[in-house]
């Protein structure tokens, strides 16, 4: 039994813009970091790092401004090239000559973009709910939601702009996004909504950079996540090793709509890269 013994370290490491990131570790064996979504927390993936943790190491982090991490001041300190440096970071400190890395929503695209800069170290790439690019409409959502959050705080722009949004989160996940959104920096959230998603590109400006990217990818979407299935068919496409599935039933957080089909998922590509 003592083989098998779980364990989760919770500690605090000073990174980038004088971030502190709350990191979570359970498990043992090759290590995979998984990033959260945008107004998420490490807490979007502890039923995965559960269930494999007789199976992989996994780390979670909170992102910059997001729950227990530290939320720098300057609105300079939220870009993508940040976020994904702080993924660096942990990837890091797993001690790990490679990983398996991977995400929801903005933490794939955290992920992607580590991938793409550090191919060398990435073993396999999940890449789930792959957040839609900041085409105008997309574009104009993102920025109004952050004029919200400046404006109205919080709990009236998460009622508008989140949780309400029937067509992409299901009762239950709308229901626990809704919980940890209001333990997040507002000026974080508003900084990560116009210098991050409002910009978001689409897959196809990536092609040339996902044509070379030689990681076996597992793609995970929810059949009713209106907003994340084209991209991620795009990626799934665009990316030579990579495979798509598709969760019927599951809207955005895909990986709490159904842990079970999200789990097999995961489950049949470690039984692929994790030999």
């Amino acid at each position: 039994m003592a083989a098998c013994r779980t364990f989760r370290l919770r500690y605090e490491q000073r990174v980038a813009n004088e971030a502190k990131l709350h990191i979570e570790r359970q498990g043992a064996g090759p290590a995979l970091v998984l990033a959260h979504g945008f107004g998420g927390s490490a807490r979007n993936f502890r039923p995965q790092a559960r269930a494999f943790a007789q199976r992989v190491q996994t780390t979670l982090y909170d992102a910059r401004g997001h729950a227990r991490s530290e939320a720098p001041s300057d609105v300079a300190a939220y870009t993508a090239t940040a976020l994904k440096d702080d993924f660096g970071r942990v990837a890091l400190e797993t001690g790990a000559a490679s990983i398996v890395a991977g995400g929801l929503s903005l933490g794939a695209y955290t992920a992607l973009l580590y991938a793409l800069q550090e191919p060398s170290r990435v073993r396999g790439l999940i890449l789930a709910a792959f957040p839609s690019p900041g085409a105008p409409p997309r574009r104009r959502w993102a920025l109004g939601f952050a004029d919200a959050i400046e404006q109205r705080g919080l709990e009236a722009a998460g009622a508008e702009y989140v949780w309400d949004e029937a067509s992409r989160f299901d009762p239950k996940a709308a229901a626990l996004i809704r919980q940890g959104f209001l333990e997040h920096n507002p000026t974080a959230l508003a900084s990560i909504l116009r210098q991050v998603l409002a910009d978001l590109p689409e897959p196809g400006l990536l092609k040339q950079q996902l044509a070379a990217l030689a990681i076996p990818t597992l793609v995970v979407v929810g059949s009713e996540d209106a907003e994340s299935l084209a991209p991620c068919q795009a990626l799934a496409e665009l990316i030579p090793n990579a495979e798509l599935v598709i969760v019927p039933g599951a809207g955005h957080v895909v990986n709490l709509a159904d842990p079970t089909r999200f789990n097999q998922a995961l489950a049949s590509f470690f039984d692929k890269i994790l030999l």
